[in-house]
C-alpha cells in the first residue's frame, strides 16, 4: 500500500480522460493504494508542454507520492528517451511508474533495471535514426542547391544593422553606447560591425 498520483492523458479535445480515470481508480482500489492527486490533460504524444505531468513530477520530487499510475506507458512518455529520463529522475526520488497493463517500472528491482537498459538502447537507436535522417535530408537539400544555415537578413539584429553602422561609421559612437541606443548588447553591435567589414573586404 502506498500513496499514488493518477495521470491521464488524451491527444485531442474530442477525447475524454474519463475512462482512464475510472479504470485507474478501480485499479488503485484493488491494490489498496491511497490517491493523493488525479491529474488530467489533453496533449499530443510528442508535445513538450505538459503542465499536468509537470505537477506529477513535482509531487514525486517532493516525495509526496510513492508511485505514478497510468493506463499505459504511452500516456506518460513522449518518446523512449523521455521515458528513460523521467524514470531515472523518479528513481532518484524513490518513485515508480505503474501501468495498468501490469508493467511496473521500479528501478530498484532487477526487472526494472533490465527494462531501463533495454529502453536506453532503444532510445539511442531512435537518436541514431533521427541523426541519420537529418544528415540525409541536409545532403539531399544541398544537392538540390538549397542554401543551408542562417542567411543574411535572417538574424533579428539585422533589422537594426543599418542604424548600428550609421552610428558607428558616421557618428563614431562606442559599441556600448550604440547598443544602449538600439537595444542590443555590446557584443552584438561588435558582431554587426565585424560582419559589415568582412563583407567589404576591410
Amino acid at each position: 500500500m502506498g500513496q499514488v498520483a493518477i495521470y491521464c492523458r488524451v491527444s485531442t479535445d474530442d477525447q475524454s480522460c474519463s475512462r482512464q480515470e475510472r479504470d485507474l481508480r478501480a485499479f488503485t482500489k484493488r491494490a489498496g493504494h491511497e490517491i493523493v492527486a488525479v491529474l488530467k490533460e489533453t496533449a499530443s504524444g510528442a508535445k513538450n508542454d505538459r503542465p499536468e505531468r509537470n505537477k506529477v513530477m513535482a509531487l514525486a520530487r517532493a516525495r509526496k507520492i510513492d508511485a505514478i499510475l497510468v493506463t499505459e506507458l504511452s500516456r506518460w512518455g513522449r518518446s523512449t528517451q523521455d521515458l528513460v529520463q523521467t524514470l531515472d529522475d523518479l528513481h532518484g526520488w524513490k518513485v515508480s511508474v505503474l501501468a495498468q497493463t501490469g508493467l511496473s517500472f521500479d528501478l530498484s528491482t532487477a526487472s526494472g533495471k533490465l527494462m531501463r537498459t533495454i529502453m536506453a538502447g532503444l532510445a539511442e537507436f531512435e537518436r541514431d535514426l533521427i541523426r541519420e535522417r537529418v544528415k540525409s535530408g541536409l545532403a539531399a537539400a544541398q544537392a538540390r542547391g538549397v542554401k543551408l544555415g542562417r542567411q543574411p537578413g535572417q538574424r533579428p539584429s539585422d533589422k537594426k544593422a543599418k542604424r548600428v553602422l550609421d552610428m558607428r561609421n558616421k557618428e563614431g559612437l562606442s559599441y556600448r553606447l550604440i547598443g544602449r541606443n538600439v537595444g542590443l548588447s555590446k557584443n552584438t553591435v561588435m558582431d554587426i560591425v565585424r560582419r559589415d567589414a568582412a563583407s567589404r573586404g576591410v
